[in-house]
């Protein structure tokens, strides 16, 4: 798999969850200290977010780093 399409899955998948816990991206942004802008550009596939960033993110939706990664493409 291409790195782009690597990112934009991933991004696809971290709206998915974050809709489906009906969180905003300013809400989520805000709980962990980013800005809505860089929660909009992962969620583009516009970045390649470090572990850490993306163990936030996990913390943020309140579930755990794996469920972002297993199953990236349902």
């Amino acid at each position: 798999m291409k790195k782009e399409d690597f990112l934009n899955k991933l991004g696809v998948r971290i709206r998915e969850i974050r809709k489906e816990k009906s969180i905003t991206q300013t809400q989520l942004a805000h709980s962990i200290g980013k800005d809505q802008q860089s929660i909009q550009r992962l969620e583009a596939g516009k970045i390649n977010p470090t572990l850490y960033y993306l163990f936030e993110i996990s913390e943020g939706l309140g579930i755990s780093l794996e469920r972002i990664i297993i199953n990236m493409d349902k």
